[in-house]
């Protein structure tokens, strides 16, 4: 309990150990990834593994440093207590058509399965709003993700 609060201290006093992972977009992204990956209670290991690729993909990572990123993601999103503070950093460091391509590379991870759950399909919504995403723009990079799983399917 004590560690806790001094933890606590250190943050409000801007001690960088007290933070677990700054301002990294790369961070960011991959927490709000993991949260959409669990969204519907169930990440599967096809979610997991679709993310790392996606991060190795989108940041050109090696498989090593992709799992790392996915380690911090699943951290920072579990230390976390609301989407804004990712979605705060992707807002300072991305553009426009950068934060509506990381709304897409999201609709790849629930369309994993084939299957879009309500919950996931509002975490995406409220990641979107968050970034300044339109409502046009993610059902548009829903469409095409949806049209890519069914190519994939055959």
């Amino acid at each position: 309990m004590l560690d806790t609060f001094r933890d606590f201290l250190k943050t409000l006093a801007g001690d960088e150990r007290g933070r677990s992972h700054g301002d990294d977009p790369r961070i960011a992204a991959a927490a709000l990834m993991h949260h959409v990956s669990e969204a519907d209670g169930i990440a599967t290991a096809a979610e997991k593994a679709r993310l790392r690729d996606l991060l190795a993909a989108e940041y050109g990572l090696a498989a090593s440093e992709a799992r790392a990123m996915e380690a911090a993601g699943e951290e920072a999103d579990q230390d976390a207590v609301d989407l804004f503070s990712f979605t705060n950093v992707l807002m300072r460091h991305l553009g426009e058509a950068e934060r509506i391509r990381f709304v897409e590379l999201l609709w790849e991870i629930v369309f994993v399965d084939g299957d879009v759950h309500e919950l996931e399909d509002n975490v995406v919504w409220r990641i979107a709003e968050l970034l300044g995403v339109s409502s046009r723009d993610r059902m548009l990079g829903k469409r095409e993700a949806a049209a890519r799983r069914r190519a994939a399917d055959g």
